[in-house]
């Protein structure tokens, strides 16, 4: 069990990325808000307490690598590393504008440091990461991989033949973290196309697999801290969060997948998250 002034002060950090998100969003008019929201508290655990990382020194060789596959939270990594210091928090609000580093999807070549891959097309990431483990592995390198991907990305034949190739060469330093809303940019993922069996599927490709709930600080706490006792084999955090997770007036809803809030809906979201 962690501590309560660690579990209360990622709580406290979470919230104040929450309203990052929202006004960087609103201020670009665009952008993708729900999943943003609801990955805050998965991002806040593994900035501001598991990755080795090192913000004034962001190619520090040695470092944890974070591979975003789901590019268009884009948002939500924005705001953690500012939070984290990579940049000051003000270039926040450049989201989306024109000359930004600050991209709808994060790019290596924008010059914003913290990013790790180029993303974009769904799919892809997960392969990028275990590329990345495997490396380092060779390499005798002591880093871990996380790779963080959407319940919807997984309808993506790449991502299970990356997941068979993790298992194969027993990549015991990669971990992927599933965002499983439920919900993607057309409906439910159930309805757009089933994905369940998910904890048998991942079991059947080799991998070691955590389930716990993405919103809640403590579960996380604790999937991270069982994840690093798997030493032959990668992980799978299956993080059930809410999509718009803090602002009840949106959560769940898949309308808010890539839609921003207007100016005047600002101090209304972030009222709601106060009162969470």
């Amino acid at each position: 069990m962690e501590s309560s002034e660690l579990v209360d002060r990622l709580k406290k950090t979470a919230t104040e990325i929450r309203k990052d998100v929202i006004r960087s969003l609103a201020s670009a008019g665009s952008g993708h808000l729900g999943g943003s929201l609801g990955l805050a508290d998965v991002f806040t655990v593994l900035y501001f307490h598991q990755l080795r990382h090192k913000p004034d020194y962001p190619d520090w060789p040695d470092r944890d690598r974070l591979v975003l596959s789901i590019g268009h939270v884009a948002p939500l990594l924005y705001a953690s590393l500012a939070h984290s210091g990579y940049f000051p928090k003000e270039e926040l609000l450049t989201l989306r504008k024109l000359g930004s580093r600050l991209q709808g999807h994060p790019g290596r070549d924008h010059g914003l440091p913290g990013i790790e891959l180029s993303a974009g097309s769904l799919g892809q990431g997960l392969s990028v990461a275990v590329g990345m483990a495997l490396a380092a592995k060779l390499d005798g390198k002591s880093l871990k991989v996380y790779a963080v991907l959407g319940d919807g990305e997984l309808q993506e034949g790449a991502v299970w033949e990356a997941a068979m190739s993790a298992a194969h060469h027993k990549l015991g330093n990669l971990l992927a973290i599933v965002d499983r809303n439920k919900v993607q940019i057309d409906g439910k993922v159930s309805h757009v196309m089933e994905i369940e069996p998910l904890t048998d599927k991942w079991k059947a490709f080799g991998w070691h697999i955590i389930e716990c709930d993405g919103n809640d600080i403590q579960s996380l706490l604790g999937s991270f801290a069982e994840a690093e006792k798997s030493k032959q084999k990668p992980v799978i955090i299956i993080a059930h969060t809410k999509m718009g997770k803090g602002v009840k007036a949106i959560e769940d809803d898949y309308r808010w997948h890539g839609k921003a809030p207007g100016e005047k809906e600002v101090d209304y979201f972030i009222s709601l998250l106060l009162n969470t």
